[in-house]
């Protein structure tokens, strides 16, 4: 297997507790991230599970917490059958508001093939991700 990584950031104006709250809030990732739905618990150890697709196409991406910091911090393992690796989430006070990563680090399936794939799904993937933040941002700074 191949091994690649890809990051992403955003700005908000919310506090970084109110930004955490919301990026931790499962259900509500369908709001900020297109194309997925989740769902889960909220302590190291808890399952998550992260339906990407349109409608009855697409993949179930399951994970694991490995790390929790109320607050400001997040990671997975993602076990699943398509996606496997590691996934972090971070916010950061960034002057009145806030600052929010999000990085993968992706074990590539089929070799050869899955890395000349990677080079088109590459830069799709960080455009959805930075997208998914900035729109998290926004939810985040918005009407609680």
């Amino acid at each position: 297997m191949s091994e690649v990584a890809v990051h992403a950031e955003a700005f908000s104006d919310a506090p970084p507790k109110r930004l955490f709250e919301v990026l931790t809030d499962w259900p509500r990732h369908a709001e900020w991230m297109p194309f997925t739905r989740a769902e889960g618990g909220r302590e190291i150890g808890a399952e998550l599970k992260a339906w990407t697709g349109v409608g009855p196409a697409g993949f179930l991406d399951t994970m694991v917490i490995t790390d929790w910091r109320d607050g400001r911090f997040v990671a997975v393992r993602h076990t699943g059958r398509v996606v496997r690796g590691e996934a972090w989430f971070e916010v950061l006070p960034y002057g009145q508001g806030s600052r929010v990563v999000w990085a993968e680090r992706i074990d590539l399936p089929l070799g050869v093939l899955g890395r000349a794939g990677w080079l088109v799904a590459g830069p799709v993937v960080k455009a959805f991700m930075g997208l998914g933040l900035r729109r998290l941002a926004a939810l985040a700074a918005g009407p609680s």
